[in-house]
């Protein structure tokens, strides 16, 4: 079974699958292969609140790096290719308690998989 993944400040860039790559603080146990469905919200739902499926992706590759190792390349590939790696960085450390320039974060890219089935198909 798939493992749920908030996409939360990114939901935009997922919908237009512009988003491949993203950043974790943790996220260790990923491998090539592992598949995940992207989801507006998992964590922290209030009781009744749905949990919004929005795509299946699977794992293409996972490193530890420096927050501050992103590339122009990784900017776009993060959905985020109107920002340069400073505001990237400055917004990310603002949305990740804790979490600084040298942090050490877990990049993980990942390529659609429900390109052609149908949402509902490709999520279950």
């Amino acid at each position: 079974m798939p493992r749920l993944m908030s996409v939360s400040l990114t939901e935009d860039q997922v919908r237009a699958r512009t988003k491949t790559v993203t950043r974790r603080t943790g996220w260790t146990m990923l491998r090539p292969g592992d598949p995940l469905t992207l989801c507006r919200k998992v964590m922290g739902r209030r009781p009744g609140d749905p949990l919004v499926r929005i795509a299946a992706v699977e794992v293409v590759s996972t490193r530890r790096e420096p927050l501050s190792a992103i590339t122009t390349e990784d900017l776009a590939a993060e959905g985020f290719s109107k920002m340069d790696a400073a505001e990237f960085i400055a917004f990310f450390c603002a949305t990740h308690r804790g979490c600084r320039p040298d942090t050490i974060v877990t990049r993980i890219e990942w390529r659609y998989v429900d390109e052609g089935a149908s949402g509902r198909e490709a999520l279950r």
